[in-house]
């Protein structure tokens, strides 16, 4: 646990964040904000205002398409589609601030190592060192068939992915530090014998090439990610600096630690990766506000809307399963971890109504409901209990339920030492006290 509560805002460049149907909400402006770079850019100031560490894209890069084998619900609901992609924004939000962090989700499966470098790298270049990576090795089907690609098994997957990391790494290090000498007056630019060429035939990826990119202040961005598997967690520990997980709720993130210590024990991990948890406050003036705001959340959602979402993300298309029925521990290609955290909750077995809720709410990360002064008490005790390196927030309106967190809940955090008042560092590793 570190001396504060590191916060990462977590949306989607789509018509929700994480809340279905939270586009018709007539407070909300995502679906304006879809065409809107000065909307985006407000948000970020918003956000740096508030001292967040970084704005957090996850992505869906292909339509749900499990549920019934077919789109058609994902379409109807705008259940994460359009998906427009989230790396153009980091650019455009990374221009209106000057310290906060911008991290997006870009999938191993469809994306060669060499592109992504080059395109994260220029970011984090020109943003001096505060771009953020989130690894993720591609579970949906709809984004493999989008690109016309054969869907690996879960393990393979990883393995594959660990190759696509050797090749990023080898093009982030292939540039020393002095190679660079831009001397006007010689004409000469650069010291050829300090730039080694990777030349890369894998299993995989073949890459003949030098590094596209300057060196970032930061050489490489930070590195997030997501697996909450047996397997995802070893990779993580090899690659991750930040883990993000989602865990229904104090219980169970205090499981998900007991178990991430022992498996970084029995890897002899040198240098553990930060967890930061996902939640979504619900603040009201009184305690009952905020409970009606979240029953009016889950009034407005469409069943089939959730389930569809769900069906997606775990591979499985649940549309032959009773609302009431027991949701069991099925095997599945997709997300594997998640499937093992919300098909059980406090020791009793949850049914697909009961998960499908939550699910189309925020995917599962818990709402903490109640006033400004319950959340940050909230937000402290989950910090305190399970020693997380913070939170990645989602919010339910935009940019209303940022905002409020910003105004309202911020400042109790601050007052009581535990959430910094001004910027440590320069760089987002900086800032997330990693470096």
């Amino acid at each position: 646990m570190g001396k504060h509560i590191h916060l990462v805002s977590f949306l989607i460049n789509s018509p929700i964040n994480h809340t279905v149907l939270s586009w018709a909400d007539p407070r909300d402006n995502k679906l304006e904000a879809l065409g809107s770079m000065k909307l985006w850019q407000d948000l970020g100031r918003t956000l740096e205002r508030g001292g967040f560490d970084s704005i957090f894209f996850a992505d869906t890069p292909g339509v749900f398409d499990r549920y019934k084998e077919r789109l058609d619900e994902s379409l109807r609901y705008g259940v994460c589609w359009p998906t427009h992609d989230p790396v153009p924004l980091l650019g455009i939000i990374g221009a209106a601030t000057e310290h906060l962090g911008l991290t997006a989700t870009v999938s191993t499966g469809p994306h060669h190592p060499y592109g992504l470098v080059r395109s994260l790298s220029t970011l984090d270049y020109l943003t001096g060192g505060r771009v953020g990576w989130n690894i993720v090795t591609g579970h949906l089907r709809g984004e493999h068939r989008a690109f016309g690609l054969t869907q690996l098994e879960h393990d393979q997957r990883y393995d594959r992915a660990e190759e696509y990391m050797e090749v990023c790494y080898r093009l982030w290090n292939s540039v020393a530090d002095d190679a660079i000498v831009a001397d006007k007056q010689s004409g000469v630019f650069a010291d050829p014998s300090k730039i080694d060429i990777l030349d890369h035939q894998g299993e995989y990826f073949r890459c003949n090439t030098v590094s596209p990119v300057w060196p970032s202040a930061q050489r490489q961005p930070v590195l997030f990610q997501a697996g909450s598997s047996g397997r995802g967690q070893q990779f993580a520990m090899k690659h991750a600096e930040v883990v993000f997980a989602i865990q229904p709720n104090l219980a169970t993130m205090k499981r998900f630690m007991a178990g991430f210590h022992k498996v970084a024990a029995e890897n002899n991990v040198e240098r553990v990766p930060g967890v930061t948890f996902g939640i979504q406050p619900i603040i009201g003036g009184t305690e009952e506000e905020a409970r009606a705001s979240l029953d009016a959340l889950i009034e407005r959602i469409p069943p089939e809307a959730s389930i569809a979402r769900l069906s997606g993300s775990m591979g499985i298309d649940f549309s032959g399963m009773e609302l009431d029925q027991p949701l069991a521990e099925l095997q599945t290609q997709g997300s594997q971890g998640l499937m093992k955290a919300f098909s059980t909750a406090e020791g009793e077995r949850l049914t697909l109504r009961d998960v499908a809720i939550r699910w189309g709410l925020a995917v599962g990360m818990p709402q903490l409901i109640g006033t400004p002064d319950q959340i940050a008490d909230q937000i402290e005790t989950i910090w305190r209990e399970t020693g997380c390196h913070g939170f990645n927030v989602t919010p339910h309106v935009m940019p209303s339920s940022v905002e409020d967190f910003v105004d309202q809940v911020v400042p109790i955090l601050r007052n009581r030492g535990i959430y910094r008042t001004e910027y440590e560092g320069t760089t987002l590793r900086e800032n997330l006290e990693l470096a």
